[in-house]
Order: structure tokens, then sequence, then C-alpha cells
């Protein structure tokens, strides 16, 4: 299996679940997986964005068997450092007649389509120096610039889609391919046929976007006497606006996702469901339970959409599927100060309400350091009165200094009984303590938090709220 782009700018979800579709076939199967840089369309090439894919590949885990930085017995893995192979196979194309020289001029191509579109017919190129290649010959060694061109043969180019069943197309309505340029370099469908062959790739799983280029790489690969490998074209995906994935429509690269704090996990859960399913109701797996599940007998053809919300909800779900010391981990570079049990302590308290990791870092921050309070802040808030507030921030005080915290359910019976006397709802007046807190009627769990900075701060808050009341 291989997974072969264009370095043309960084990965967006809908390439990598091609690339983890490959690894997770080659894992399942005990195949090679290997990454391979196709660079021949210089104009499209974009600096730094081969760096993006190594690095996208490795963030998610989609280690390569063979390819750039890892080597292997088919290198170089990098296309525009395999020219001169491309350039010797096209030679021997045109030897064998199962390719031919072209000297036609843009002018003439374009004043060809022109003529086409409007009798209607078929864009594809005429075959004029299909039957001239001596004047084409002689065209080329008067230095005249031309490309070679792949003949198509005549009747169907048929083949057993792993995803999609049986395809055929009738080659009287495939073009005559350019595979060598003037310039020398190979194109896309030149190269990656070489480069299949010679690096001994059996099965080919890529976008359905390749389906009509199909019968040309059969065509390359008969043309060269090569046995074709096994294709399967899976379904492209869309966002949630029904619109294919684009960078050029703004879809963000995986690497994105990796700044805004995702897990690799979840990444790697949400592309592996777009377009595949375990034929179970499941949808949470472990990289390894992906790798023992997959097949492409569950793949859909149909068009799988990348919905950002279920990436969330998967996210929150790999974070709940991690153990305490698991989570803890992780969030080391996004709690840099607190240590070890400190972090284990809060990830009950965070488990359950994060979804990036730089949630817990929000949730956290108001606990560490005191976050001054808004100026348009209501306090008391709204429902509670100030005689009840300033009886809760006293008794809670009183409570913590008197060593309350040691029972936190104690503290909070003893505090709703305080509310419930004057008329308040324990939800209504436990924001007071949130604002105490927090600076803010929403966070952690306040008589958890309180529990976890201590009695000390804890006092130093509620009696810094209890000044801003009436004495």
């Amino acid at each position: 299996m291989r997974f072969a782009p264009s370095p043309t700018g960084a990965l967006h979800v809908g390439a990598v679940r091609t690339a983890l579709f490959n690894w997770l076939a080659a894992r399942g199967t005990g195949g090679t997986f290997v990454l391979r840089i196709e660079d021949t369309d210089q104009e499209r090439y974009v600096p730094g964005s081969e760096a993006q894919i190594v690095e996208s590949l490795q963030w998610l885990g989609l280690e390569w068997d063979e390819g750039p930085e890892v080597g292997g017995p088919h290198q170089p893995y990098v296309q525009s450092l395999r020219a001169e192979l491309y350039r010797e196979h096209a030679e021997r194309l045109a030897a064998s007649g199962g390719a031919y020289w072209c000297t036609c001029t843009a002018e003439r191509l374009e004043a060809m389509r022109r003529e086409q579109q409007r009798l209607h017919q078929p864009t594809r190129y005429d075959r004029r120096c299909l039957v001239r290649q001596e004047e084409v010959a002689a065209e080329r060694a008067a230095g005249v610039p031309g490309v070679l061109r792949l003949r198509m043969p005549e009747g169907r180019s048929e083949w057993v889609d792993l995803v999609r069943g049986p395809i055929g197309f009738d080659n009287a309505d495939i073009d005559d391919q350019v595979l060598l340029k003037s310039d020398g370099l190979p194109t896309y469908h030149l190269a990656h046929v070489v480069d299949d062959h010679l690096m001994e790739m059996t099965h080919i799983l890529r976008s359905e976007e390749w389906i009509p280029s199909t019968p040309k790489h059969l065509a390359t690969f008969a043309a060269f006497g090569w046995e074709p490998p096994v294709y399967a074209h899976l379904p492209i995906v869309l966002g949630d606006d029904g619109r294919k994935l684009s960078k050029r429509r703004g879809a963000r690269d995986v690497l994105e996702y990796r700044d805004l704090v995702y897990l690799p996990a979840a990444m790697v859960n949400a592309m592996a469901l777009l377009g595949w399913s375990s034929g179970t109701t499941e949808e949470v797996f472990t990289v390894d339970e992906l790798v023992e599940r997959f097949s492409l007998e569950r793949v859909n053809p149909a068009s799988a959409i990348f919905d950002p919300k279920r990436l969330d909800d998967l996210q929150g779900r790999q974070v709940r599927h991690l153990s305490a010391d698991e989570l803890a981990a992780v969030l080391e570079p996004w709690l840099p100060d607190l240590d070890a049990p400190d972090r284990q302590r809060l990830v009950p308290l965070l488990q359950e309400r994060i979804v990036t990791l730089a949630d817990a870092q929000r949730l956290v921050e108001p606990l560490l350091d005191y976050v001054p309070w808004p100026a348009d802040l209501e306090f008391p808030p709204k429902k509670v009165d100030t005689e009840a507030a300033v009886a809760l921030l006293d008794a809670a005080t009183e409570a913590v200094e008197a060593g309350g915290l040691d029972d936190v359910e104690e503290l909070r019976r003893r505090l709703t009984t305080l509310l419930e006397a004057r008329g308040v709802k324990a939800r209504d007046g436990f924001r007071v303590l949130y604002i105490a807190m927090y600076g803010s009627t929403v966070g952690l769990p306040v008589f958890d938090a309180m529990a976890f900075l201590g009695p000390e701060r804890i006092a130093e808050r509620l009696r810094h709220a209890r000044a801003r009341l009436r004495p």
C-alpha cells in the first residue's frame, strides 16, 4: 500500500483519510506502507509542504515502512529525483509502439478543442501525429519541442474495484494522455505507473476522482507488459456544507487540528469513520482496534461527510476513554504549573467536561491564579439578595477555616440548608461561590475545586468577594 501526496500544500482531512485507509489495510494484512512524494507538477509545488506532510503523518502515528526519512529498497521516494528513470521508460514505450511523439503546437491543440466543442464532440487529441511519426522524428531532431502520448488501445478497459465492483470504459472515449512533457518531465500518469510497478505495489487505494483516469493507467501497465495492481477507489470526503473538502475552500489542514489540541487518536477515529463502518453501533475505537477490524468490504462507496461536531464528540469520548494516569500525562503540557499528583487529582473534575485539551487549561487557570472580575459582572447574581450572599460567604469562610473542606458533602448540605432557610434555591445561591472562586458563574464544580485549593486560598477568595458587599 502507498500514500503518494503531491507537495502542493498542507494535508486536509480528505487526503489524510486516504493515507489512513492505506495504512490500516497494510497493517491489518501484514503488508508494507510506503510514503512517496509525487512532485512532478513543479508549477503547483509549495515550498515546505513536504515537511508538513511528514509532520502530519507522524503526529497521527501513521509511520511508514518505506519512504522519505526511513529509506527502503526502492529509493529515492521523491519523484523529482527519479526523472531519468521515467525518461528511460518513456523511450521504451515509444520504441514498442505503446506511445508516440507529438509536436502539435498549443495553438493547434486549442483550435482543435474549440472546433470539437462547436460540433458538440468530446474534446480529445485527434491523433494527427500518430500517422506522421517519421515527420515528427525529423521535427524533434530539428529542435521542435514534443510530448509523448499514450496510445490508447481499441476495445474496453475493465476492472473489478474492491469498493465499487465491476467498472468499465470504452477506450474510444479515452484521450491519448500526455506521459512525458516537452521539458522532459513525466506527468503523473507515467510516473506513478512506473513507480507502482517498481515499488511492487499490489493494491492501490485512492480517491474516486481517479476512476476516469484508471483506463489510461491500465493501458500504460499493459503497454509495458506489466501486471496492474488491484484498485479500490474510496469515496470523496465532503464538508458539512455538502461540498468537497478543499484547501481552496478553507478546509483546515491536519496540523491545525493538532494546534487546536485534538488528540491524534480522536482524529484517526473520526477519519476512519469517513466511509468505513465496523458493522456495529460502536464508534469509538483505539488504533489497534481499527487495525484489527478494518476491511475494504465495509467501505461504503457513497460520499462521506466530515462533520466537525462529530469530531468534537469523538474527541470528548476519546478523552473519557483514557485512564486517569493517561489523561494526567497528556495534560502535562497544558497544565505545566501542576505536578503529577495535582493533575491526577483534577482528572475526575476535567474528564467529563473537556473536549480539547486546551479546555482543561481554560478551566484550571482560574484555580491557579486570581482572575479579576469583569467590570459588568452582576454581584450578587440574580435571584440572590445581598443579605443572603453575605450570610453564605460568612458561613462558608467560617466553615472552611474550621476544617469544613475535610467533608465537602457535609459543607454543601450545611450551606444548602442556610440558603433554603432564606428562601434561596441552592443552584442560585451557589453562583455566589462560583463568582468568589472564578470571577464567573461557571467553572469546575465549586466544592471539589475548593477542596483542591485548600482553606487558606479559599478563605482569601471568599473574603475578597465578601468585601464587595455591604457590611
